[in-house]
């Protein structure tokens, strides 16, 4: 099958483009890591439900379960249920306990599998809530429900906290009530408003630095309940900055999906070996994970330049996957798990596919072959045919 495709450019012309066909990136068959490295996983939508898109969420659950085993083999582990499963845009409460149950049940089969579930207060409709009391009693409702199915917590950042709250003290007040309760120690979730533009003013200031120091105090005072916090600000100097001041033992998961390579690598400066590199927990990791899996092993055989080398052209294909609106993120995510063959349709829950351009998609597709992502250049290049002339482009 020819590799030559008729590609719009920025200004909307045509102009061929043939995929080269290179070798993609595998993961190690025995992946070791010298970093904990969590990807956000994508759920696969049933093309095949009789319902209405845009409103229900019907997932296709051995699709979605098959993507998860696929990461586990990579070596990495598996954030369930955040936001690049589209939690809070398509994927409900009751849905997202479904595929945590389903996840941990999966993860059971697989020897040294790691996950952790986000947490959250999701079901809980805007003109229900009046008081943080009303966000305390949410987040409890979901952690009492995650530990009953032996979850590990990811305790995410909340919309409805970020409406209640009437400054820091609310924060506090809400994290002290919900950490002293939890079994085992979780992983913070700080996502900037370029996620979810309902998140600003997180931790109760306007102000990255000012809200740091809120969170931070948070940590500090139950630094034995925290695993660590994944930030996702976008801002490699604030991720580091927050890091160095992170007690020992309480790790930084880097959620900067621009900067991830330098920050996993490190500087070499803290006072505790978790203060001097980021660990991950990132929703890029979904797209490009047997160049992550490659990469991590490198950089665990002191190959750091091997590691640079593979994730450096990765990197400007997770800046425009992520690019401005950057909640339209997981459209990408899902269109290479498509293109790679890891699904037989591009499309989403709440029709979430429509989010991006095809401009978007056909940029894509060319960093994603020039980072070594294309693991079947012929599938690749008869399912982007497939999706241009969807959009009246004829080979």
């Amino acid at each position: 099958m020819s590799l030559v495709l008729q590609m719009p450019q920025a200004d909307g012309r045509l102009q061929p483009y043939t995929l080269s066909g290179r070798a993609p990136w595998t993961a190690p068959a025995k992946p070791r890591f010298n970093r904990i490295a969590y990807s956000a996983a994508h759920v696969v939508a049933d093309p095949r439900a009789a319902n209405d898109p845009w409103l229900d969420c019907t997932i296709d659950w051995d699709t979605t379960i098959a993507y998860r085993r696929r990461l586990w083999s990579m070596g990495l582990g598996v954030a369930e249920a955040m936001d690049t499963a589209q939690r809070g845009m398509g994927l409900d409460w009751p849905t997202s306990l479904e595929l945590i149950r389903r996840s941990l049940d999966a993860a059971r089969d697989m020897p040294g599998a790691r996950i952790a579930s986000g947490c959250g207060t999701d079901h809980l409709a805007p003109e229900t809530v009046h008081s943080v009391d009303d966000v305390i009693r949410a987040y409890e409702e979901q952690m009492a429900a995650i530990e009953r199915l032996g979850g590990r917590l990811i305790l995410m950042a909340s919309r409805a906290l970020a409406r209640a709250a009437s400054g820091p003290h609310d924060y506090e007040r809400v994290y002290d009530r919900v950490l002293r309760q939890a079994r085992e120690p979780v992983i913070l979730h700080w996502l900037g408003d370029m996620f979810d533009p309902a998140l600003r003013g997180y931790w109760g200031h306007a102000e990255a630095d000012a809200a740091m120091e809120t969170a931070l105090a948070v940590i500090a005072a139950h630094a034995d309940k925290v695993d660590g916090i994944k930030i996702s600000l976008l801002d490699k100097d604030k991720e580091i900055a927050m890091r160095r001041r992170l007690p020992p033992g309480v790790r930084m998961y880097t959620g900067d999906d621009f900067n991830y390579a330098e920050l996993i690598a490190g500087d070499g400066v803290g006072a505790a070996p978790t203060q001097q590199h980021s660990d991950a927990l990132l929703g890029i990791f979904d797209a490009i994970a047997p160049a992550a899996s490659a990469a991590l092993a490198a950089l665990a055989s002191g190959d750091k330049a091997g590691f640079h080398e593979i994730l450096a052209p990765t990197v400007p294909l997770s800046r425009h996957v992520f690019r401005a609106p950057t909640r339209f993120y997981k459209t990408g995510v899902v269109f290479m798990a498509w293109l790679n063959g890891h699904q037989d349709h591009f499309l989403m829950v709440g029709g979430q596919q429509s989010a991006r351009s095809l401009i978007h998609f056909a940029e894509l597709l060319r960093l994603a072959d020039a980072a070594g992502l294309i693991e079947q250049p012929e599938l690749a290049a008869r399912r982007m045919k497939t999706l241009l002339a969807l959009h009246g482009i004829e080979s």
